[in-house]
């Protein structure tokens, strides 16, 4: 009688060690580690010199792109706190037009606009949103939705900040190659600054809100004033990418508030993968260059683009990043079936 076999999945023993205390036997394993990290970041660290190589119009897409990157970890921290947000574009437009009517109005230079519309922007978007941070679920999720919309009108029917013109003409960004570099480290600080906080005792106060709020009441936190906190750090990076994009373009105006920014990086952050902001910054890295490909197809890469969506959501529903990640900590051998006789 033949004997069956199958195919068995272990973890290495590096990830158990280096998970739990974090304990290397050789330089190997350090090397290990490190190379995936070392991989990416030093390949996001060379693409601004390759200027002449890749042309202006993809490290203009890589600008882009991390922007997106930058709203996908501001979104991946708000659902951390059990916060969905549909709105990622209200953070983008407001730290936009900020930045863009300080140095309309005050004629102020990009380097405190865009500090200035970073902080301020992250900061009216928690007042702005704090008094709804008692809503859960869908119900705060269609607050989000709603507000660039309004933002929207309000600007049209004022006419203020410019109306439907938009705010042209300002300080534009040294060089590409430059804003490059600023928008890398800034998305670098986001991402690694989250990581480490969401793993301290604040960061799991922000998760014990999302998994029972009740229970963290009853320990006698005001979960109202920590999602404020944590609406304000999310805003952070957000508003920070729409006041540099602002300069970088030299204009802000209504599609500021597009739904692009926030789609997208909804988008990146399901198909990278939810949790450890990595995997959103991973998402918006395919989706956005993958969209700009598509562009040539006119309507239909919408369609496209759909099916891409729906093939990762069904096919990987962990995301791609922890998919990735899950492969590399694993080795897969064959063994014999147990015999039940």
């Amino acid at each position: 009688m033949a004997t069956a076999f199958r195919k068995e999945r272990l973890d290495r023993g590096i990830k158990a060690r280096s998970d739990d205390i974090f304990a290397l036997a050789s330089h190997r394993e350090l090397l290990y580690l490190l190379s995936p990290r070392v991989l990416l970041i030093g390949g996001l660290l060379i693409f601004p010199l390759l200027k002449n190589i890749v042309g202006l119009y993809w490290q203009n897409v890589l600008l882009i792109t991390i922007s997106i990157a930058l709203l996908a970890i501001s979104w991946d921290l708000l659902a951390s706190v059990g916060l969905v947000s549909l709105g990622q574009a209200m953070f983008f437009g407001i730290g936009g037009y900020i930045a863009g009517g300080l140095n309309a109005t005050f004629k102020l230079p990009p380097l405190l606009t865009i500090p200035l519309g970073t902080v301020l922007g992250a900061l009216l978007c928690a007042i702005l949103l704090y008094p709804v941070l008692r809503l859960r679920g869908i119900y705060f999720a269609l607050i989000t939705l709603t507000l660039p919309l309004l933002f929207m009108r309000v600007v049209e029917a004022t006419k203020i900040l410019g109306g439907t013109d938009g705010l042209s003409g300002l300080d534009p960004l040294p060089d590409i190659t430059i804003t490059l570099y600023i928008a890398i480290a800034a998305l670098l600080f986001a991402l690694f600054g989250f990581r480490r906080l969401i793993n301290t005792d604040y960061g799991l106060v922000l998760k014990g809100i999302r998994d029972n709020d009740r229970s963290v009441i009853a320990g006698g936190i005001n979960i109202y004033w920590y999602k404020a906190q944590a609406v304000f750090l999310a805003a952070l990076p957000a508003t920070f990418a729409g006041a540099l994009m602002t300069h970088q373009h030299q204009f802000v105006g209504m599609p500021a508030f597009a739904s692009d920014y926030s789609v997208l990086p909804l988008t990146g952050a399901i198909v990278g993968g939810v949790g450890g902001f990595a995997g959103s910054m991973l998402g918006a890295f395919i989706i956005v260059p993958v969209s700009e490909m598509l562009r040539e197809f006119g309507t239909l890469r919408v369609v496209i683009y759909c099916i891409v969506l729906v093939i990762f959501v069904v096919g990987v529903p962990e995301g791609l990043f922890n998919f990735f990640q899950r492969k590399y900590h694993q080795f897969e051998r064959v063994v014999p079936m147990e015999s039940d006789t």
